[in-house]
């Protein structure tokens, strides 16, 4: 992996790069679409490409491993052959999920003995496994195997997670071995400054060749996520990708790139689009409200989606009450295409110098729901 950056914004830490991987560049700072199980739901790899102008996407090890299994792709030629994708594909390292999904566990400090979500079979996940499998799927990008720990957790949880993390990590830099594909380390920290600076200290000193934030958006207040962001800044190297883990908000996405994070991933835009809800510029559309029913705009006046390019916001509606599956493509579309479309401009505006002008505008336009929206 090579990465090289271009510019940098004069009033923040925005900045702009190029991060070359196995399977091709990748423009930063980007957000990734989510492919769990090795799909990005209702949208075909097609439509990625074409429609959405995809350059990378995210698939899970956590799925993939209990379904179909990392050695039945392995044997298929590998995780880009066996869902034709030929552009660069990311893996997590399936620790979060093994804390999420699974409500029966146990971590020790060799990994997390789990029942599967699925038909509840118990399985071992641990550094050794989480680099045996991402190696096996081939993807360009894997993770190291961390402990994420819940947005309530007291101060010696979270120090403890942030010690098995560290361990981990160092064990999957021993025993990682394959030549085409970059390991990232994670900065754990939970929501405490102190033990978010030195996580960071401590996975930086172990020399990955990017980095990752994990363990945000689990449940904070978005203001708590900037401040953690703000406090490792200044001790991540100004030559290597950082990747805030799970978060894929309008909001956060602008927000994160000011506090100098390069890669974004999240399942909202394929979540929300499935549920009748779409982005816009000026905060969340829910389309399934009867005040759209006769509505012939697009979903967003100048989007150039084709959602947008060729159908009206009444249609939509329609078949989102009629239960008719185009509905989720097309708004998975629509929100995929104007989170990269967003990332196109942000990109355009770091390299022209008027990024703060672009963040102000967003903001003008900009309204969170009255939840606080989502992350």
């Amino acid at each position: 992996m090579e990465f090289t950056v271009f510019n940098s914004d004069k009033n923040t830490n925005a900045r702009t790069g190029l991060l070359k991987t196995t399977h091709g560049e990748i423009q930063t700072p980007i957000f990734m679409p989510v492919g769990t199980q090795a799909t990005v739901k209702t949208v075909t790899q097609h439509q990625l490409k074409e429609e959405v102008k995809a350059q990378i996407i995210l698939s899970n090890t956590y799925h993939l491993y209990l379904r179909p299994g990392h050695k039945l792709i392995e044997r298929m030629g590998g995780l880009h052959k066996f869902m034709s994708w030929d552009r660069p594909i990311l893996t997590d390292s399936g620790g979060f999920q093994v804390f999420s999904l699974s409500k029966l566990r146990k971590i020790t400090d060799e990994g997390v003995t789990f029942r599967s979500h699925l038909d509840g079979s118990l399985h071992f996940l641990g550094p050794d496994q989480s680099m045996e499998i991402q190696q096996s799927l081939g993807s360009d990008i894997a993770m190291v195997f961390d402990e994420c720990t819940a947005a309530d957790s007291d101060y010696e949880t979270a120090k403890r997670a942030l010690e098995r993390t560290t361990k981990w990590a160092l064990r999957c830099k021993e025993i990682h071995k394959r030549p085409d594909q970059t390991l990232f380390g994670i900065v754990q920290g939970n929501m405490y400054k102190d033990l978010r600076i030195e996580s960071a200290k401590r996975t930086v000193d172990m020399g990955f060749e990017g980095y990752a934030i994990g363990g945000l958006s689990v449940g904070e207040p978005k203001p708590v996520m900037y401040d953690m962001l703000e406090a490792i800044e200044p001790y991540m190297p100004k030559s290597s990708p950082r990747y805030l883990m799970g978060v894929g908000s309008p909001d956060c996405l602008v927000e994160g790139v000011a506090r100098g994070v390069d890669m974004f991933d999240c399942v909202l835009a394929t979540r929300i689009g499935r549920n009748g809800t779409a982005f816009t510029r000026n905060g969340r559309l829910v389309l399934r409200n009867q005040t759209y029913a006769e509505d012939s705009r697009p979903i967003e006046e100048g989007c150039d989606c084709y959602a947008c390019r060729n159908y009206s916001r009444a249609y939509i509606r329609h078949l989102i009450k009629t239960n008719e599956m185009l509905s989720g493509t097309l708004l998975s579309l629509h929100n995929l295409r104007f989170l990269t479309r967003m990332m196109e401009e942000i990109r355009q505006a770091i390299n022209d110098g008027t990024f703060s002008e672009y963040r102000a505008r967003f903001w003008d336009s900009y309204r969170i729901s009255d939840k606080g929206g989502a992350f």
